[in-house]
């Protein structure tokens, strides 16, 4: 019996020597899914940069179009959280009010 213990391939070592070997190849699938995630970085990349834009500007904009984009962005939470996010926007904006007028 220990002969054939010792003839039977460990599945483990065998599995990470595949996986070293380059494993199998992606399929369409996983490509379909990296190219999602890295859009999905981009765009994430690209929201935090007009957020930002934003911010440095809110002073400055009229305030209707202030308490627009404040119920627009309130929004885009949870149903269920809506009235702690509104709350932590309002602490953040009054937090940073003038702080473009300081970097200048």
């Amino acid at each position: 019996m220990p002969d054939r213990a010792r003839k039977r391939p460990n599945k483990a070592n065998a599995l990470a020597r595949w996986d070293n070997e380059g494993g199998a190849a992606k399929g369409a699938r996983q490509e379909a899914r990296d190219d999602m995630n890295s859009l999905a970085r981009e765009e994430e990349h690209i929201l935090r940069c007009l957020g930002a834009a934003v911010i440095m500007q809110w002073d400055d904009l009229p305030t209707d179009i202030q308490r627009e984009l404040f119920e627009h962005a309130v929004s885009m939470g949870k149903l269920n959280h809506t009235a702690a996010l509104k709350g932590q926007i309002a602490r953040f904006l009054h937090k940073h009010k003038g702080d473009d007028r300081e970097a200048a």
